[in-house]
């Protein structure tokens, strides 16, 4: 059973990750963009820097998602203190 699982296995990963090479006639000639024709403001703007450089993308976006989710916790814990819930005691309240 595990020898057929990992083969199973094996074979979702490469459609995952492999869909153009496998499904299309060439890959060379897909292009991929974000249509920006309907956005405004920052979406516009992040669309754009999406077409214009795949690396200015990916470095924006690297630095981007941990800043967010530190500040999105960060204002968590501070909701969480004001309802009164110690978060900084691991002390179990069942006995």
């Amino acid at each position: 059973m595990p020898k057929y699982f990992s083969k199973l296995l094996g074979l979702i990963t490469v459609f995952l990750f492999f869909p153009a090479q496998l499904l299309a006639e060439d890959a060379s000639k897909l292009v991929m963009v974000v249509d920006t024709r309907k956005l405004t403001g920052i979406e516009a703007w992040w669309g754009g820097l999406y077409n214009e450089g795949h690396l200015e993308f990916a470095i924006i976006t690297a630095i981007t998602v941990p800043v967010i989710g530190v500040i999105l916790g960060t204002l968590g814990d501070l909701v969480m203190s004001h309802l009164g819930i110690d978060l900084k005691n691991r002390a179990l309240a069942e006995h």
